[in-house]
């Protein structure tokens, strides 16, 4: 009865936990800021967005080989710099060649943003090796109903918050027929992950993220603009866990010394 009792404790501490995985992927959440993965989704048809030289472009028709999405925004004083460089130190590092076997595209979540602003950011963020493909690196920018069609297709929650955002980091991989394949988090990004995430992409295969643990250990601080251990939630999963280890190593304790004693006062015969 006691490992039973045990057992449907650890149950449902787990399904708590596991909680937090589920509503935070539930689409019908009212999820302010983060993301709600959306696997196996595709990228809207008819999204027009301009690009770097002010051309109008269709996204969906954009893509045509396995994408590397980022959302941003141009005047971002905190990470959304970050992410940008860590797009471009893994396309240094990665062991595919950009406008062959990939493509990037950076979208403005910001409407106020301009071509001028992609073309600018985009020259500070090309290096020697992106440079000679930069075209296959596409800075759009684009009206409110458009930009929101696509952070909502994609799951990118973010809100405004005086003249800046508030938003999370990661960046969104598409296969080539705008299939939502793999979010990867952060702002840096280990070349063999990337890979691997652009191979699948290719085959059309989607795979969540380990790195969800993320959005439970680290918080978004708008005043810092950075993210910061969410120390209580951390703690308190860990005690819990703790506590829960210790419950069983009782019970199991003291149904070994009932054993023995059973044995010690009944003998059994020879």
């Amino acid at each position: 009865m006691k490992y039973k009792i045990a057992l449907l404790i650890i149950i449902a501490w787990m399904q708590g936990f596991a909680g937090f995985h589920v509503r935070a992927q539930d689409p019908a959440d009212t999820v302010e800021v983060g993301i709600v993965e959306h696997l196996d989704k595709t990228v809207p048809d008819g999204l027009s967005f301009r690009d770097e030289n002010n051309k109008p472009v269709n996204l969906k028709e954009l893509i045509k080989r396995p994408t590397i999405l980022a959302l941003i925004y141009f005047d971002c004083p905190g990470i959304c710099p970050q992410l940008l460089a860590g797009v471009s130190n893994v396309v240094k590092k990665v062991d595919m060649q950009l406008g062959k076997d990939y493509q990037i595209v950076t979208v403005s979540f910001n409407a106020l943003d301009t071509p001028d602003k992609a073309l600018d950011k985009k020259n500070n963020f090309l290096d020697n090796k992106s440079r000679p493909h930069g075209q296959y690196w596409n800075y759009l920018t684009g009206d409110s109903a458009n930009i929101y069609a696509l952070t909502n297709a994609v799951g990118y929650k973010f809100i405004h918050a005086g003249n800046d955002f508030i938003h999370p980091t990661c960046i969104i991989i598409l296969s080539p027929e705008g299939k939502i394949t793999r979010y990867l988090y952060g702002t840096s990004y280990l070349p063999f992950d990337v890979k691997m995430a652009l191979i699948e992409a290719q085959k059309g295969i989607s795979r969540p993220t380990i790195n969800r643990i993320l959005d439970f250990c680290f918080t978004y601080d708008p005043a810092g603009r950075r993210y910061s251990l969410a120390i209580t939630k951390v703690s308190a999963t860990i005690i819990i866990f703790i506590a829960v280890i210790f419950f069983i190593s009782l019970l199991v304790r003291s149904s070994r010394k009932k054993s023995r004693s059973k044995e010690t006062s009944n003998p059994s015969n020879s």
